[in-house]
């Protein structure tokens, strides 16, 4: 068998006009980001008790847009969880999450200037018992959802799968539904940020959903290597 390179046309763009593979997965976390956010803030600030269907059905749809560039991350937690299982290096990792982070509140941006907030909306906050046990489900359900990208998204004996995109945003679906009434329902440090730049979080207790979701991504990456040592 032959192989020819066609010549240059309309139709094949120069490769000095082509997005460069570093780029070209930044951008997919920003827009799959930006999707994610906007409609928890436009389904969470409109008021819409579909919220929680409407946060996993579009994260399960930026998933299967965007895995076969990025591995569709989308949140900082998850690829801290894939840097500590040795999927992603660092200087990739930084990457990702400049881009999240900016495609969070890009986001939340749009959500203020759209979005009018529902009569009688504030801010989530925590006093007392509930800031532990606003840690604790976040803690709780952001190591479930590395844990399950993890295994789904990065295993070895899952290279060809085609329900990833299913178990991970059910995985979100159930946390919002679940303990949605006592944290939120976040599972993810740029949604925690956003949400305080778009109001539905109040800023002075932004530090319990991060301190959790660190923590969870961190120990998650720590349970796959622990129960996959041949998995590398």
């Amino acid at each position: 068998m032959t192989s020819t390179t066609p010549a240059a046309s309309s139709d094949h763009p120069a490769a000095g006009a082509q997005l460069s593979n570093t780029t070209a997965r930044m951008i997919v976390e920003g827009i799959g980001i930006f999707f994610l956010v906007f409609t928890i803030g436009a389904s969470v600030r409109g008021g819409s008790s579909l919220a929680p269907l409407a946060i996993g059905g579009v994260l399960m749809a930026m998933i299967y847009a965007g895995g076969h560039v990025s591995g569709a991350h989308y949140n900082p937690a998850v690829t801290l969880a894939v840097l500590i299982r040795r999927r992603i290096e660092l200087p990739d990792a930084v990457r990702y999450w400049t881009a999240q982070f900016v495609g969070g509140l890009a986001a939340a941006v749009a959500v203020r200037a759209f979005v009018p907030a529902a009569q009688g909306a504030a801010p989530l906050s925590f006093t007392g018992q509930t800031v532990a046990a606003a840690f604790l489900v976040e803690l709780l359900f952001t190591f479930a959802l590395c844990y399950v990208v993890l295994n789904v998204a990065t295993s070895k004996s899952h290279p060809d799968n085609n329900f990833y995109g299913l178990a991970i945003g059910f995985t979100v679906l159930a946390g919002a539904v679940s303990v949605g009434g006592i944290s939120g329902g976040v599972f993810n440090p740029a949604v925690a940020l956003a949400g305080v730049a778009m109001g539905t979080f109040a800023g002075a207790t932004l530090w319990v959903h991060i301190t959790a979701q660190i923590t969870a991504a961190i120990a998650a990456g720590i349970a796959f290597r622990l129960l996959n040592p041949n998995d590398k």
